[in-house]
């Protein structure tokens, strides 16, 4: 691409963003969402970070690997595990990566 079209496709990218975000600033009080729209839009941000870490964590150089060679996805498991157990954020970060720097540090 040449440097005329890659700035064609910037601006474009920037009036498109833009109108997207700014559609129910425009219509006022007559832009509502539909309850079932409103409860579905809760789960938006779980299923983002989901979409962002999950291929982090199940993918190496190697391709998609479930051996101990993975560490990201036994830290997260971990993780996981303690957050559904204690429901405590600091200790899912904690519990995580000591997972991860022992699995490292053995395999």
């Amino acid at each position: 691409m040449s440097a005329t079209e890659i700035w064609i496709v910037i601006v474009g990218m920037t009036i498109v963003t833009a109108v997207t975000r700014a559609l129910f600033l425009i219509g006022g009080e007559r832009t509502v969402l539909p309850e079932r729209a409103q409860r579905a839009l809760r789960y938006a941000p779980a299923a983002a970070l989901v979409a962002v870490v999950l291929p982090d964590v199940l993918e190496t150089p190697a391709g998609l690997s479930f051996g101990l060679s993975n560490h990201p996805l036994y830290a997260a498991l971990a993780g996981l595990g303690w957050f559904l157990w204690r429901r405590s954020m600091l200790g899912t970060i904690v519990v995580g990566m000591l997972v991860f720097t022992a699995l490292r540090l053995i395999f």
